[in-house]
């Protein structure tokens, strides 16, 4: 198995917490977005949207979207459970993972595209939206910090695809500088705990 990625971007690396938790190994082949390794025509092939990551099986099966690989690897080795194992804990941890990725993880990948100037030899950068969405993903640490100052984890006490995503996209936003402060002690708490997990080194 093969994964096409770029190791800064935050959707491939939530997608290797998520193997690293799993302790599932695949081949990684690396891409450089700016140089444009993602649009040619080779590549557009595996995937028309030119994103990554890409998984491509054994047989040449291609699967894009991070959480949608994610859940393959899920459904082919359900231990350690990330998804969760009952329709209430499947419920619980699919509506935190979207929350996560909505609310802080989309706008923090608009404000780096459209802040830092990165893609501006392909699309036309907005600096006022840019910032807009710097301050919708602090509005979101607002809320996230009430929550979990009475869960351990995003999705209660277990660690879960959610909390990849959250921790993803934290890391992320330092490039544009979106950092917790003295606002956020309760999220400072659970960034800590996750931080700490082995396969946040992945």
């Amino acid at each position: 198995m093969k994964v096409y990625e770029t190791k800064t971007a935050p959707n491939a690396r939530r997608l290797r917490i998520f193997l690293a938790e799993k302790n599932i190994d695949v081949d990684y082949i690396q891409l450089e977005l700016q140089k444009g390794d993602n649009l040619t025509e080779e590549f557009r092939a595996k995937n028309p949207f030119a994103k990554i990551p890409v998984l491509e099986l054994e047989d040449g099966t291609v699967i894009s979207e991070s959480v949608a690989i994610c859940r393959y690897f899920e459904e082919i080795q359900p231990e350690p459970a990330l998804f969760g194992t009952s329709a209430l804990e499947r419920a619980n941890i699919e509506m935190w993972q979207r929350r996560a990725e909505f609310g802080l993880l989309m706008p923090t990948g608009m404000a780096f595209q459209h802040c830092s100037g990165y893609f501006k030899d392909r699309m036309t950068p907005n600096q006022t939206w840019g910032e807009d969405c710097v301050k919708s993903a602090y509005g979101y640490l607002k809320l996230i910090n009430q929550h979990l100052s009475s869960n351990t984890y995003l999705a209660g006490e277990s660690f879960s695809v959610a909390d990849i995503t959250m921790l993803s996209a934290l890391d992320f936003g330092r490039v544009i500088d979106i950092r917790l402060n003295e606002k956020h002690p309760h999220v400072q708490r659970w960034y800590d705990l996750v931080s700490q997990r082995p396969s946040a080194k992945a």
